[in-house]
């Protein structure tokens, strides 16, 4: 554990009732979320495992509690000059949804590189839009020099108390929804999440403990809990937990209400994405299966327990979601991509591929080289993926075409 609990944390920081009033202030403009729990992630671990769905949410994550929350504290004046804030995925579309419920004017300011499609999303909730910067970075002076000139309230995505103590009400009702959860693990991005569900943890009542994670490329926060250089980057799926600069008062709050942090591969987070998608029907973006990549990557830590894990969100962008599950069915087995060489005669494809279906697996492509290749002119290479119902039943058919031709896998 990174520090000692406490009913309630040291003067200057948010505490258990703070979440407690963020419940109440903003119960009714956001959706009190299922939790479920699920038997194919219990039977995988040897724990009692619960999904918090905050992919249920009108914009598909957890960003509206804070967001909603920090609003709701607005003075009139603050009100009537309106806000901004600075994101390229689910903080801005939960600032203009909630700005818009209020009739509070919302400036959103993404990077120009932002997806249009995250931009349109934002703006249908009628948020004026900048697109600024090629940076997050540089995205972010440019919101906080628009703040200045024009009276603007900045709503920063994690590193403000309101909107830590509105996130936190996630915690708060997964541990009132499932009473035997004895352990968090909830995504880190800038930590907002994590710090908020560690304080809703301090009133239950019960010994919790709270678990961050992130992926591995992008462990800030692990790096700053151990006082170690920030070494980040490069790309993931987990977009929404990429973080650099994690929250002062995040940090703080970790610090002392914290396990630990545990890192996550890319491949551990993908497979997560393909598990909830494939076997408990849950769509998560890559920050969302998080959680479910820990649970998976550090099982021993959890064995016994009862586990509680937010899916925070449910944002993925379908082309990826397509290529996650292809990429986990080829990891696993299912889906191989076998290279023949064979004889340029009349019939050969029909042969192989009424081979192939005799076995039972499935042709899902095609490609046929004739030119493009050193092979004699007499000779073919031919390309096929095929679908096997496992790996041992992949193995099974591999091992019968080999008995018949030249091919290997690739």
């Amino acid at each position: 554990m990174l520090g000692s609990r406490q009913a309630q944390v040291e003067h200057g920081m948010i505490g258990f009732q703070d979440v407690r009033a963020a419940a109440d202030r903003i119960a009714g403009s956001v959706i009190r979320t299922p939790t479920i729990y699920s038997d194919v992630l219990s039977r995988a671990v040897g724990a009692g495992v619960w999904l918090k769905l905050d992919t249920l949410q009108v914009t598909g994550a957890f960003k509206e509690r804070g967001a909603a929350h920090r609003l709701a504290l607005l003075s009139p004046e603050e009100r009537k000059n309106g806000v901004i804030a600075m994101s390229a995925g689910n903080h801005a579309q939960a600032v203009a949804r909630h700005a818009s419920m209020l009739g509070i004017r919302a400036v959103i300011v993404m990077p120009e590189f932002t997806p249009a499609t995250k931009v349109t999303r934002t703006a249908r909730w009628g948020a004026e839009i900048e697109l600024r910067g090629a940076t997050l970075a540089e995205a972010a002076a440019h919101a906080r020099h628009l703040a200045d000139a024009e009276g603007l309230v900045f709503v920063h995505p994690y590193d403000d108390e309101a909107v830590i103590a509105g996130q936190g009400t996630l915690g708060l009702e997964l541990l009132e929804d499932a009473p035997a959860v004895d352990t968090l693990i909830v995504p880190i991005g800038g930590g907002g999440l994590a710090a908020g569900c560690a304080i809703a943890a301090l009133g239950a009542g019960r010994p919790i403990r709270t678990f961050g994670v992130e992926v591995e490329t992008y462990a800030a926060m692990a790096q700053e809990l151990a006082n170690q250089p920030i070494k980040v980057g490069g790309a993931t799926v987990a977009e929404g937990i990429a973080v650099r600069d994690v929250g002062r008062k995040p940090l703080d709050i970790l610090r002392r209400h914290a396990e630990g942090v545990l890192t996550v591969s890319e491949h551990a987070i993908e497979d997560a994405i393909a598990l909830l998608a494939e076997e408990a029907k849950i769509v998560a973006e890559g920050a969302g299966a998080a959680g479910v990549a820990a649970l998976m990557t550090h099982r021993d830590l959890f064995r016994g327990r009862e586990v509680g894990i937010p899916i925070c969100g449910a944002n993925i962008d379908s082309r990826v979601l397509a290529s996650v599950l292809q990429r986990a069915m080829i990891r696993d087995g299912r889906l191989m991509r076998l290279v023949f060489d064979i004889p340029d005669r009349p019939g050969i494809l029909g042969e192989i591929s009424a081979r192939i279906g005799a076995a039972g697996a499935n042709i899902i492509e095609v490609s046929h080289h004739r030119l493009f290749t050193s092979m004699s002119v007499q000779a073919a290479r031919l390309e096929v993926m095929i679908e096997g119902r496992d790996a041992a039943h992949s193995a099974r058919v591999m091992a019968d075409l080999q008995q018949h031709y030249t091919v290997e896998q690739v």
